[in-house]
């Protein structure tokens, strides 16, 4: 008698747990299965989601559940197949897209276990134009920590009541473009792109490659019943890697940890590696301008505001020379300033005194906000020879330079009707 395909898969499901006692091997044939099918950035990618799908299995072991968010700038990179080859391995997948809040929660604090979220076309709840999301998106932010909760109002009758539902869980993401800082603090990033002519892939065909991953996953929740009591608590986690990057990897790494083998390097290397390129996007216009005004404040202790004005207007590839079709003016310095905890006042340079700022103003927020590897864009405008020519300006010197910029340059920019916001 010809046995039925639910027959064949126990069968192999049976054959595999047999060895479900070495970590490192269940890992190398998970990286496998995912590499047939998904044309990944990096190796270390590769690795980061293997180990993001184990970890799924051991959701009671975890405080923060790292979110995996697979970006890309273009179509047909290879995200949603990403999502597709993980949905067979985890447990209680949820393929979303355009999930109402109320389904999310709901599946969340079903009494069947926590799911895994597979959230497609994320950009469409965190994109320009999803304010309409915003109860979506405080779900998605506050859920990568135990004991999070969605609250909500419920009448009962003619009574309102106060509800509280869970809402941490296991969620990866696909999705053009980026995410808010919010989410991407929170996540390991992997940067898709499309298959360049010599990456060759499998097509993912359900029917017939599911019952790999299908195994797969019976394999791991075995291993991972079998290996719970073993996590550690505070897995050593590679030199440099603390706060939020910490807290997204310490689970993933006590996953290779516990597994053993190479995985422990391997983990140590993706992790290094992914969050040393998650510093590569580009920074916040605010931090841009913290960065020119330490190079400017390099030379001097004082400055006039039209002298700052006038130091970014000076280098035409300057981002303060079109914001919203409008240069840079005091009030929007002071506007951008101002979050920093940067406020304008009476400074002198030389015999004269006017609105400016002093270099001890920034220094709180250059120590928090400029690492020292932080190239300002006008380090290359301050040279020497332009730092000793501002060192040796008389007093006389200075008080007519300064006239004359506020005259020519900062006057007519304050006429102008701009505030630019944050």
């Amino acid at each position: 008698m010809q046995p039925s395909v639910a027959d064949v898969e126990k069968i192999a499901v049976q054959t595999l747990l047999s060895n479900c006692t070495d970590g490192a091997v269940i890992l190398d044939q998970l990286y496998s299965y995912l590499g047939k099918f998904v044309a990944y950035p990096s190796e270390h990618a590769q690795v980061a989601h293997t180990l993001w799908i184990a970890h799924t299995h051991l959701m009671d072991k975890w405080y923060s559940t790292p979110r995996l968010a697979f970006l890309s700038v273009e179509p047909g990179s290879g995200k949603t197949r990403a999502l597709e080859v993980t949905e067979p391995t985890v447990p209680r997948a949820v393929e979303a897209v355009h999930a109402t809040p109320a389904y999310l929660i709901r599946k969340i604090s079903s009494p069947a276990g926590l799911p895994t979220i597979l959230f497609d076309e994320i950009d469409t709840v965190f994109g320009p134009k999803a304010k309409e999301n915003e109860e979506l998106r405080g779900v998605l932010n506050a859920g990568h920590r135990r004991g999070a909760v969605a609250g909500r109002c419920v009448i009962r009758g003619k009574t309102v009541e106060t509800e509280e539902l869970p809402s941490f869980c296991a969620v990866a993401m696909a999705g053009l473009g980026n995410l808010p800082d919010t989410i991407l603090t929170r996540s390991v990033v992997i940067k898709m792109r499309k298959r360049a002519p010599g990456e060759k892939v499998k097509p993912w065909r359900p029917k017939l490659h599911a019952l790999e991953g299908r195994q797969l996953h019976d394999l791991l929740a075995a291993w991972a019943h079998a290996i719970a009591p073993l996590i550690p608590e505070n897995p050593t986690l590679p030199e440099g890697i603390s706060d939020r990057p910490a807290d997204v990897w310490e689970a993933l790494i006590a996953v290779a940890e516990t597994a053993g083998g190479e995985w422990p390097k391997r983990a140590h290397d993706s992790c290094v590696s992914l969050v040393s390129h998650s510093g590569d996007e580009e920074v916040s216009l605010g931090v841009t301008l913290l960065s020119d005004l330490q190079a400017i404040f390099d030379v001097r202790e004082t400055m006039f505001t039209d002298d700052i004005l006038a130091a970014p207007h000076a280098r035409e590839e300057s981002p303060w020379i079109d914001l919203r079709g409008k240069p840079l003016n005091a009030r929007g310095l002071a506007n951008i300033l101002k979050g920093y905890g940067i406020k304008s006042q009476q400074v002198r340079c030389g015999t004269a005194t006017a609105k400016g700022y002093r270099r001890e103003s920034f220094h709180d927020a250059f120590l928090r906000y400029l690492p020292s590897s932080t190239t300002p864009i006008l380090a290359e405008a301050v040279t020497k020879e332009t730092s000793e020519t501002i060192r040796s300006q008389s007093e006389e010197t200075c008080l007519a330079e300064s006239e004359q910029r506020f005259n020519t340059s900062v006057t007519p920019l304050i006429q102008e009707v701009f505030l630019y916001a944050d």
